[in-house]
């Protein structure tokens, strides 16, 4: 009997061992994540941002009719030519305190194309068209990350809130803006994919003082380090 036991603890003595040692593999802590994104952007109050501001005067939905907009008076009419919703940008984010696991600090800076807007103006009306090209938005903001990532390749998860400001370029002239972004993904590795929603109050003074809403919906693809 004796001689039994010894034997069965002999025989546990290696697994206990291996129980005690065991460590679950930490995810390395990554402090600068690189993407490149895909945005398709929604316009927001387009008839109060820009057309009033442009024009000066109530405008409301036209029904049934070969333009798209009007003034409450009727003496205008509005055509909305182009609203090109897809564009790409590319970003990078610096987490000061690194990303692992939890919540940390995070700033981003980023650019991104702006839609391309094309409007003509029938009847009375400062000018006879309106057009929006080759804009692009450079923004810089701060935030926090929520991270739960895995060890080596596991697949894991993260969120974020960001806020900031913006210059604006393009071919009507320059402005600034207003932002905040909120979204989530998921990770593998130094590997990952996320999708934002970011709220962004683009301000123009050309040809007058105007301003509009895009709401860009983001693909981003990323690479952490």
């Amino acid at each position: 009997m004796y001689v039994c036991v010894c034997t069965v603890a002999v025989l546990l003595m290696p697994s206990l061992s291996t129980a005690q040692t065991y460590q679950v593999q930490q995810p390395r802590r990554q402090f600068v994540s690189v993407s490149l994104d895909w945005l398709y952007t929604q316009p927001l109050h387009f008839a109060e941002h820009p057309i009033e501001d442009l024009l000066g005067t109530e405008v409301g939905s036209a029904q049934m009719q070969e333009y798209d907009y009007e003034t409450r008076d009727g003496n205008t009419r509005i055509t909305v030519q182009e609203f090109s919703r897809r564009s790409q940008g590319a970003g990078v984010t610096v987490f000061p305190l690194g990303l692992r696991i939890g919540t940390t600090l995070a700033i981003r800076g980023s650019v991104e194309g702006l839609p391309d807007i094309r409007m003509t103006f029938e009847g009375a009306a400062p000018f006879s068209s309106y057009a929006l090209t080759n804009a692009r938005a450079y923004d810089v903001g701060g935030g926090i990350y929520v991270s739960d990532r895995s060890g080596g390749w596991g697949l894991g998860s993260r969120a974020f809130v960001l806020a900031g400001i913006g210059r604006i370029s393009s071919d009507l002239g320059d402005g600034r803006r207003y932002f905040a972004e909120g979204g989530g993904g998921l990770t593998s590795g130094p590997l990952g994919v996320e999708l934002s929603v970011k709220f962004a109050w683009n301000k123009l003074h050309d040809p007058v003082e105007h301003q509009f809403f895009t709401v860009p919906i983001t693909i981003r693809g990323t690479v952490s380090f």
